[in-house]
C-alpha cells in the first residue's frame, strides 16, 4: 500500500478541491444543486480516486483510479469554463484553479504512463519466465 499524501498528483488534486469549494461557496444560491454541486462532486473526486486507488494491490486496478480521477479534472475544467462564460464566480480565483487543474492533467497523464509501462513490463516478465 502507498502513501497516497506524498504523492504530488494527490497533493495537487486536494488543493484543487479545497479552492473549488472556496469557489462555489461565493456562487449565487440559485447554483447549490446546479453547478456548485457538479463542480464540488468533480474536484473532490480528484484526490478521493488517488486516495482510492493508492490502497489496490496492481498497477492495472491502480491505474484505472487514475483515469477516473483525470476524467474529474476534464469535468471540472469544462464546468469552470462553463462558469466562466457565464459570468458565475471570481473570474481570477476561476483562472487561478484551471491553471491547477491543467497541472494535474499534466501529472496524471505522465502518471497514468508509468503505470501503464510497469503492467506491461510486468506482463512480458510473467510471459517470459
Amino acid at each position: 500500500m502507498r502513501n497516497f499524501k506524498e504523492l504530488k498528483i494527490w497533493q495537487k488534486g486536494f488543493s484543487i478541491a479545497v479552492n473549488c469549494l472556496k469557489i462555489t461557496n461565493g456562487f449565487p444560491s440559485n447554483e447549490k444543486f446546479g453547478l456548485t454541486a457538479q463542480l464540488n462532486r468533480a474536484c473532490f473526486s480528484i484526490p478521493s480516486n488517488i486516495a482510492e486507488g493508492s490502497s489496490r494491490s496492481s498497477d492495472k486496478d491502480y491505474n484505472r483510479f487514475i483515469e477516473i480521477a483525470l476524467g474529474s479534472c476534464f469535468e471540472a475544467e469544462t464546468q469552470f469554463l462553463i462558469s466562466m462564460h457565464l459570468g458565475i464566480g471570481d473570474q481570477q480565483l476561476i483562472q487561478n484553479i484551471l491553471s491547477e487543474i491543467d497541472e494535474e492533467q499534466k501529472m496524471l497523464i505522465a502518471f497514468s504512463k508509468i503505470l501503464r509501462r510497469s503492467v506491461t513490463s510486468s506482463k512480458l516478465t510473467t510471459h517470459s519466465s
